[in-house]
């Protein structure tokens, strides 16, 4: 591996753990930063081929993180992470165990729960004048998990 290709996957990766970070912090001009300016964030549930939401422009990505807010915390555990190389696109694959702390529904006011979404991206990226940008990431969500807050 050469020092520019190093160079690549050191900053695509920083891109993937970016995500997780402004996700989390609910930063959502920060994390559409890190989509090209006509970057795609597609949502998947299993077993379904047609995306549930899409969004389109980093003006669309930024509103829809906002809806993050709506839970009391998150947090996006990244894994797995792999990537492919072909001068100035990449192909890359992660795992994310998402857990989205939100109280509990018809419960009582302080009860809480943990609703886990256990993830899939499927991204697309592209180099640009700004550095590697996400081009298209599909959000894959494999199963998800509800427990209790103790």
């Amino acid at each position: 591996m050469n020092e520019q290709e190093r160079a690549d996957r050191h900053e695509i990766r920083k891109i993937v753990d970016d995500y997780a970070l402004f996700a989390d912090r609910v930063d959502n001009e920060s994390l559409a930063d890190l989509f090209a300016p006509d970057g795609v964030l597609r949502i998947f549930e299993r077993g379904n081929p047609e995306p549930v939401r899409q969004r389109i422009g980093r003006g669309e990505i930024a509103e829809a993180i906002k809806g993050l807010s709506r839970y009391d915390v998150t947090l996006h555990v990244v894994s797995n992470h792999y990537v492919e190389i072909e001068g100035d696109v990449a192909a890359g694959e992660s795992y994310c165990r998402a857990s989205h702390i939100r109280p509990v529904e018809g419960g009582v006011p302080e009860a809480r729960e943990n609703y886990i979404m256990n993830i899939r991206y499927l991204d697309e990226f592209i180099r640009t004048t700004e550095g590697w940008r996400i081009a298209k990431r599909e959000l894959q969500v494999e199963f998800t998990e509800v427990s209790p807050i103790l």
